[in-house]
């Protein structure tokens, strides 16, 4: 097997490999989509709405971040009438690095109705036929996660007019009116059961007209109260200073070249040369140790592939680990898995991606970014002391959810889940 092995791969037998995983790379000029990008300042769904300052304070030493990546996120074959951004931020300095909360993760999302087919409405007094049509609404795939191959000829970076899913487009199909006949479905069912069976059912029957109804179900009452008071932005004077912008070009489906598996080498190493040779033998064992981490040599191989790219897109897919020794990639792996298993991410469960903190839902792997982002992003900057993770993984909420005192079509924003693998200290020596 390759070690570029994977999920998503599918044919093997061919000199390269095409997978699911589309690959970002960044240009100082924008081609189609001018919402996604690295670095610069981020622009919010409502920039008259921001989220609360708050969202976007290091939690380490409470200061502004900056923003590393803003992603157009428009799913609409998982989430119509959804309107996505995600945004991840990161603190600038030094004494913060290496540290939990100095990398967060904001997803915006902001919720319109969707109308149902037009059949359905005028049917909408045949309670049997409702019924028989519910499996076509197919709504535990949207709400749970559809299958793979109904997005995987989607392109997120594309603008392209269709009909498929398109996370980074700036083209938004799915914002249509509300469904004015959704709260009259309760009425003829009321009329002709029994009032005990006809409560349940009807409730049953009313559950998939639309995404957002369906969402809301789940979402935490609107009855708690006002939202806490947002904190207030700062001038822009008074921000640190921001990466440099870059936008998101070439976006394509990754393919790898076929190449063979190279057996790793027995230990030959002599480890108790004389200290006159230049070295001790722990270090030179330590030097040893990191020539056989499978998992990071698969990270290497993979990259080296296409050397440029600055993230790696897939939703619901499965994200390319750079340790399996440390506490994100022992929290993926279960932390029992050998170098040349494959990841799972079972979005919230034990050993998976933490739950939503929201809604309670699990989460799913969507995108990370790779250190050649930091390499565009430091490229202007003086020294080589910079940014020290390899790479950063971002799990999202599988439901989309916005917290429960966002009234539709307005903006709500997430913390999602930030997985940041640091560079081991003995690489950056």
């Amino acid at each position: 097997m390759a070690p570029y092995d994977s999920d998503s791969d599918e044919g093997e037998d061919n000199d390269y490999t095409e997978t699911n995983v589309l690959l970002g790379y960044a240009a100082k000029e924008p081609t189609d989509d001018t919402i996604s990008q690295l670095g610069g300042r981020p622009t919010w769904l409502n920039p008259t709405t921001p989220p609360s300052a708050a969202l976007a304070k290091c939690k380490i030493c409470n200061d502004l971040m900056v923003l590393l990546l803003q992603l157009n996120g428009d799913l609409p074959e998982h989430f119509p009438g959804h309107e996505r951004r995600l945004y991840v931020l990161t603190c600038r300095r030094k004494t913060c690095r290496r540290k939990e909360g100095s990398v967060r993760v904001l997803r915006g999302t902001r919720i319109t109705e969707v109308a149902p087919p037009k059949e359905k409405r005028e049917n909408k007094t045949a309670k049997p036929e409702v019924a028989a049509s519910k499996p076509a609404v197919n709504i535990g795939e949207a709400l749970f996660g559809a299958k793979p191959s109904s997005s995987t000829n989607a392109n997120p970076f594309s603008m392209g007019g269709g009909a498929s899913s398109n996370p980074l487009s700036t083209s938004s199909s799915t914002s249509t009116p509300p469904n004015p006949f959704a709260a009259k479905t309760l009425s003829p069912s009321s009329t002709t059961s029994s009032p005990p069976p006809a409560s349940k059912d009807t409730t049953t029957g009313s559950l998939p007209k639309t995404f957002a109804s369906a969402l809301s179900l789940n979402s935490p009452p609107k009855t708690f109260g006002p939202p806490p008071p947002p904190e207030p932005w700062p001038q822009d004077s008074a921000l640190p200073p921001p990466y440099p912008l870059y936008y998101l070009v070439d976006a394509d489906y990754e393919t790898l070249d076929k190449v063979e598996e190279v057996p790793i080498p027995t230990q030959t190493m002599d480890l108790d040369e004389p200290s006159g040779s230049g070295g001790g033998g722990k270090e030179d064992k330590d030097v040893y140790e990191s020539t056989i981490d499978k998992t990071f040599q698969k990270f290497a191989d993979r990259l080296a592939q296409n050397p440029e790219q600055v993230l790696r897109y897939e939703f619901k897919g499965s994200p390319l680990l750079y340790s399996k020794t440390d506490a994100v990639g022992k929290l993926l792996s279960g932390g029992s898995l050998s170098g040349n298993e494959k990841v799972k991410v079972t979005g919230g469960s034990a050993s998976g991606i933490p739950r939503c903190g929201d809604c309670g839902k699990g989460r799913v792997f969507e995108v990370q970014l790779t250190p050649h982002a930091i390499m565009e992003l430091e490229r202007e900057e003086d020294g080589i002391d910079g940014m020290e993770w390899g790479t950063i993984l971002v799990g999202v909420c599988e439901g989309d959810c916005v917290p429960g005192y966002v009234s539709g079509g307005e903006v709500g924003y997430v913390e999602e889940w930030a997985g940041v693998q640091w560079e081991e200290e003995s690489v950056r020596r």
